[in-house]
């Protein structure tokens, strides 16, 4: 079972991803970060508006891609571990992080 740990420095809960859950994260956010200096280079060009909005388009699927693999390691992993050990208060905290989302 993975624990969720405080960071010293923060108060903030961490996790421990297995290699392969956080090399699929590190290298989507990387597609992501060039993708979004792409479009940083097509404003710099002068591209025409409706170029530039179709990647923004392709950034915010790509986000929400990523959102929804890391919401359901969450899941699979936090959630389920904190409910079988008896922390009711982790579903407070997904519906909030789910409200947050859906905004």
């Amino acid at each position: 079972m993975e624990e969720n740990k405080v960071c010293p420095g923060c108060s903030h809960k961490t996790k421990e991803r297995s290699e392969k859950e956080y090399k699929d994260l590190i290298n989507r956010l990387s597609r992501i970060e060039g993708q979004v200096r792409g479009i940083r280079r097509m404003v710099e060009n002068n591209a025409y508006c409706p170029d530039i909005l179709i990647q923004v388009s392709a950034v915010n699927a790509a986000l929400n891609s990523f959102n929804k693999v890391l919401l359901a390691n969450h899941i699979r992993t936090c959630v389920a571990d904190d409910i079988r050990d008896g922390k009711e208060e982790t579903i407070d905290e997904l519906v909030m992080t789910l409200q947050k989302l859906m905004k």
